[in-house]
């Protein structure tokens, strides 16, 4: 009895630890296909953002700032530093997840830190973003590093940030600005939302969209 107990217990300790291994499989793979993706939306972005139609000047990359942060959009080039910090942490970060991911299928280190590293391979992964950025271009836009086509674009909504909003008190340039979010088709996780610091840039912007067809909604605030 003692002895089929044993068996028993180290053939359900096997299958636990090929389902574990199994899981934590699928989650590498679903890390890397999202970092890879992440990569090369940035890198087109990077390329059609010349051809932005708004922000062109230091003022207009100056109205827009950034959530969190609250700092001034900057321009997304292959260039910059952040660029480049994108490029090579992808790299970085592939490497480490591989790694870890040798390491959990040749020992039995992953046991109760399979959450552990689980949040790991979410914070390695958040950790690999690009500051956020808004281009209009002639046919959709560029938001957080991602172009999006006019037509994939379901509507797009302005919101002033007045006393009692949820982003009022951030930031003085925040406070008695824009709100300026877009809904995209087919997605179940929408991209964040930018900042516009004035009515007369928020205006040269939607009158953008407009011409694009894309719907606008605008929001008011309720006390």
């Amino acid at each position: 009895m003692v002895k089929y107990s044993k068996e028993r217990f180290l053939k359900d300790k096997g299958k636990l630890r090929i389902l574990t291994n199994f899981v934590f499989t699928v989650i590498f793979l679903l890390s890397v296909i999202y970092l890879i993706r992440y990569r090369l939306n940035l890198k087109k972005a990077a390329e059609i953002s010349q051809d932005a139609l708004y922000p062109l000047k230091e003022s207009e990359f100056a109205s827009l700032l950034v959530p969190v942060e609250w700092k001034e959009m900057t321009p997304l080039t292959k260039h910059t530093r952040s660029y480049q910090y994108v490029k090579w942490g992808t790299v970085f970060a592939l490497l480490i997840l591989v790694v870890i991911l040798a390491i959990v299928i040749t020992t039995e280190f992953l046991g109760s830190s399979f959450f552990s590293l689980a949040y790991l391979f979410y914070l390695i992964i958040s950790l690999v973003r690009h500051q956020g950025n808004l281009y209009i271009l002639p046919n959709g836009i560029i938001i957080n590093g991602k172009y999006y086509s006019a037509s994939q674009i379901h509507h797009y909504e302005t919101e002033q940030i007045v006393r009692w909003h949820e982003l009022y008190g951030y930031h003085s340039r925040v406070d008695n600005g824009f709100k300026l979010t877009f809904d995209i088709k087919k997605k179940t996780f929408q991209p964040d939302y930018m900042i516009v610091e004035d009515s007369s840039h928020l205006r040269q912007i939607t009158d953008l969209l407009d011409q694009q067809g894309i719907k606008g909604v605008q929001k008011t605030e309720k006390n």
